[in-house]
């Protein structure tokens, strides 16, 4: 069964529900104040009756009367259980409770009985000493009168259910056009790929915040889709040039076994530079792929210690500058081995702009490292693509580098929360600051 018919189904049965129980209020109400109008009938009667003066039974001064008179059928009966009707041979039903009261001359009740299939109300009341009085009206219009009620009741309750089914599949209709949209559209991404399809998210219940809440997803894995795809062809088309290049260097290596010492020498020195570039430029690869995954739980890092291991590691890779450092305390949540590798790679890039003999300036406070070289700084037009992957501005192109180190830095920033910034630093140079959200303490 569909979610729609369920739906449907559980309105009908609330209706059915609500329908029935008035239904049944409604009937027992009208019973009651129907029979309540015989029984006031009786009463009074009874009243009258009890009045009358007592003589010789054969004269008792009740009227004769047919069952079904105005003012009821009377019955007179002893204490003994004998019965002098007051009209045609008709007895009615005498029970033990009948005899009491005759027998001690007080105790008026009602009941219902059946008299010939006729379906009658009866009170009893004391009348002379050892004697009581029956009066009966039949409740024939009583019950011709519940009954037709009872049709009607059973009409409506019938219409009111097939009018709150029909209503129930209309309004479930309109209120899963989200839902089956939602349900178009997700049939149609599988179906084709075509992550761009979107659905209406107007509105501001929760069928539409759930379409939004898809868009969204879609435009994120479309995103992702796309940053993948990119991410393949940058690396297929950076690789393509140092394994052609390595091929060849390889081919002639093979191929010349007459090449004099100093040009072998020259072509396995590039072979080797070669192998370490295409190994520098697949281990960035990896990172990247890496920092599109969901990070670990992050914990607390003090960023000016993950800082001071990456300025000894890098004042052991690069002799050729000179590191000056300034680091605070600070500490943030994060990955520390992410945080390492931005770092690493901020200094990597300073150092290798940084002239012989230059300085690299390192700063850490509240929660951001700064990185200062004295080269010849980023040109305007280049700073906005800096942090882009395989972005390598004119100048850069004849430096060693797969152009993915900032564009690592970047990643982790945005994976912390935070953000990173390059702009030329007054007196020459790039200056680039890499800040991460999550401070918890600064001093």
């Amino acid at each position: 069964m569909s979610f729609r018919a369920r739906l449907a189904l559980v309105a009908a049965a609330a209706v059915a529900l609500a329908i029935v129980a008035a239904s049944f209020v409604v009937y027992f109400v009208v019973r009651d104040q129907l029979r309540a109008t015989v029984d006031a009938s009786l009463e009074t009667t009874a009243a009258q009756l009890a009045e009358t003066p007592v003589r010789d039974f054969n004269h008792f001064a009740m009227p004769a009367s047919q069952l079904g008179g105005a003012p009821g059928y009377p019955q007179i009966v002893s204490a003994t259980g004998d019965v002098f009707p007051r009209g045609p041979r008709l007895a009615l039903p005498v029970t033990g409770r009948v005899e009491r009261v005759a027998r001690d001359g007080r105790g008026t009740f009602l009941m219902d009985s059946q008299v010939n299939g006729t379906h009658i109300r009866v009170i009893t009341f004391p009348y002379a000493p050892g004697f009581a009085v029956e009066v009966a009206r039949p409740l024939t219009e009583v019950d011709h009168s519940l009954g037709r009620i009872e049709n009607y009741l059973i009409l409506i309750a019938g219409a009111g259910i097939a009018f709150a089914t029909g209503l129930g599949l209309i309004v479930s209709r309109a209120a899963l056009a989200p839902v089956r949209r939602l349900t178009t559209a997700t049939e149609t991404v599988t179906a084709t790929g075509d992550l761009s399809e979107r659905i209406d998210s107007s509105g501001r219940d929760e069928l539409s915040r759930l379409a939004a809440s898809f868009n969204a997803m879609l435009g994120a894995l479309e995103e992702s889709t796309r940053a993948q795809r990119q991410l393949v062809a940058d690396a297929s088309h950076e690789l393509r040039t140092p394994l052609t290049s390595l091929r060849t260097n390889i081919e002639v290596l093979a191929s010349d076994r007459t090449l004099p010492p100093g040009e072998r020498e020259r072509l396995l020195k590039d072979v080797i530079e070669q192998l370490g570039e295409m190994t520098t430029l697949i281990s960035e690869l990896i990172d990247l792929a890496r920092g599109e995954q969901q990070m670990a739980e992050p914990e607390e890092v003090r960023l000016d210690l993950v800082a001071a291991d990456a300025v000894e590691r890098a004042r052991r890779n690069q002799p050729a500058v000179t590191f000056v450092t300034d680091l605070q305390e600070s500490v943030v949540h994060g990955m520390p081995s992410t945080i390492e590798r931005a770092v690493a790679n901020l200094l990597d890039n300073a150092a290798k702009w940084s002239p012989p003999g230059g300085d690299v300036e390192v700063g850490v406070r509240g929660g951001a490292v700064t990185v200062r070289d004295h080269g010849p700084g980023i040109d305007e037009q280049d700073l906005p693509y800096v942090f882009d992957r395989f972005y390598r501005a004119p100048s850069a192109r004849g430096q060693p580098g797969s152009g993915l180190g900032l564009a690592i830095v970047r990643q982790v920033a945005e994976a912390h929360g935070g953000a990173v910034v390059a702009e030329r630093a007054e007196g020459g140079g790039t200056r680039v600051v890499l800040r991460l959200n999550g401070t918890v303490q600064n001093s």
